[in-house]
């Protein structure tokens, strides 16, 4: 299976109203304005976007108003995290007749498997669906490595395409370079290691700070895959204390305060997330204002 998944791809928040209600006036009114930003694809119901927060659904729900706002114009891959495999399989199934993409399949929630159970759920869930799958492998959160000896059984299924890979660890690259040549996809999920992930081989990004400042991102990707690296350096040091926003425990209530300070959303987020106060608040404003305040001229770079 080929599928041409390249670029930005910010996970997208799920935008709430004030009594907790889905806002999809609001989710609708910032994922055009991404589009039109340039990101090249997002990720609904990723992390950022609180899918263990919303009801099933809810899930369906956001999935067919957000495949309808994309129009066809970037790809749209959805989040899966479910309790358990055959919930699963039911998510990619529906999430397939509504017109996602691609699946973003994560191990089974609240459960830690071990290896033959993880290798069972992918495998599982990927022959319930003709959608092409990226694997998230994030062990660092979820306490599952999908490691190289598993992924090359897992290479076996023609759907799973892509590794969305935030161990941390840059060097699970190139060892996927080296076991598997051009066989997956490659993004990086962790942002603030986005530039070396791109630098070493990574062709995608996932993002969470993307919401915020899309043509950064757009930016660095664009420098650093014409091996420009000189100007894509000026701008990541620009941009590193944001996306350091990213891997702390409430990278969803920063982001979305991020968010709601640019003014493209709100704050609002799902009990028990609750939104940011004292100290940690402080520092994301100062973040934000410091941001704003040295902010490069995009222009001199010359990427149109």
């Amino acid at each position: 299976m080929t599928v041409n998944w390249t670029g930005v791809y910010p996970a997208i928040s799920t935008q709430f109203n004030n009594d907790g209600s889905i806002n999809f006036e609001s989710n609708a009114r910032m994922l055009n304005q991404l589009i039109a930003e340039g990101i090249d694809g997002i990720i609904a119901l990723g992390t950022v976007g609180e899918n263990c927060s919303l009801s099933a659904q809810e899930k369906r729900e956001f999935l067919r108003h957000t495949v309808e706002v994309a129009a066809g114009r970037i790809p749209v891959i959805s989040g899966c995290a479910e309790t358990t495999t055959d919930f699963a399989k039911q998510f990619v199934k529906d999430a397939e007749a509504l017109g996602v993409d691609g699946i973003m399949l994560l191990p089974g929630m609240v459960y830690r498997a071990n290896r033959e159970e993880t290798i069972y759920h992918y495998q599982q869930v990927s022959r319930a669906t003709t959608l092409p799958i990226m694997i998230y492998n994030n062990p660092v959160t979820y306490g599952v490595d999908v490691d190289i000896e598993m992924t090359r059984l897992l290479a076996e299924e023609a759907n799973i395409v892509a590794i969305k890979e935030s161990t941390t660890d840059t060097r699970r690259l190139t060892e996927l370079q080296n076991a598997f040549g051009d066989r997956f996809i490659v993004f990086c999920g962790v942002d603030d290691i986005a530039l070396e992930s791109i630098m070493l081989g990574a062709t995608g990004w996932i993002s969470g700070l993307t919401n915020v400042f899309p043509q950064e991102s757009v930016a660095i990707m664009k420098l650093a895959r014409a091996g420009r690296y000189e100007e894509a350096k000026e701008i990541w040091r620009w941009f590193l204390p944001l996306l350091r926003l990213d891997t702390v425990p409430h990278l969803v209530q920063c982001i979305k305060f991020a968010e709601q300070l640019a003014g493209r959303g709100s704050e609002n987020v799902r009990a028990p997330r609750l939104p940011l106060s004292g100290a940690e608040r402080e520092r994301v404003t100062e973040v934000y204002q410091h941001a704003m305040a040295t902010r490069i001229d995009l222009s001199k770079y010359n990427l149109d």
